[in-house]
């Protein structure tokens, strides 16, 4: 949701509702756990997605998890109803972390095949790319899904007093 230094409350609404419709992120306060990661990317977005992307070249996942990994993000990337270069990017460096075939993601999301196409990949050119991902995003402080969620309330009383 944050990549794009920007978080729509579409966005929200698509991770809300995967996790209580599908449990997607296992058995947390979802709400609580938002909060937590926009405070990391507040203090310091850069250390906190390259711990990130670390973390996904460590851990070994099945192919399920990293297909709901890739599922998540490009359901988040059309959340919004646009498709910013920072999110095709982002989504590339993801890609790139991950085993998974392209024809299990393309059997779910045919539209996505354009960002799944490899661009010439050498080790310089991931980082090089990972590098300028973070010169561009993530310098803006996010509002907190708690603060977005009191203004949306308030909003719709505000709608439904008029």
């Amino acid at each position: 949701m944050a990549c794009d230094g920007d978080i729509d409350t579409r966005e929200v609404k698509l991770i809300k509702r995967l996790h209580k419709e599908k449990k997607t992120f296992g058995e947390i306060n979802i709400n609580a756990e938002m909060d937590n990661l926009l405070l990391a990317i507040n203090k310091d977005g850069q250390q906190f997605l390259k711990d990130y992307f670390s973390e996904l070249t460590a851990i070994s996942l099945s192919e399920a998890n990293e297909l709901k990994i890739v599922e998540v993000a490009i359901e988040t990337i059309k959340a919004d109803d646009k498709v910013e270069y920072s999110e095709i990017k982002f989504f590339k460096v993801i890609r790139s972390k991950l085993k998974i075939a392209n024809q299990p993601i393309l059997d779910k999301h045919p539209d996505f095949e354009d960002y799944l196409e490899q661009d010439i990949i050498s080790e310089s050119y991931l980082s090089r790319l990972q590098d300028n991902f973070f010169d561009t995003h993530i310098s803006n402080k996010l509002e907190l899904i708690s603060e977005i969620d009191a203004k949306t309330l308030n909003n719709l009383k505000q709608n439904n007093e008029k």
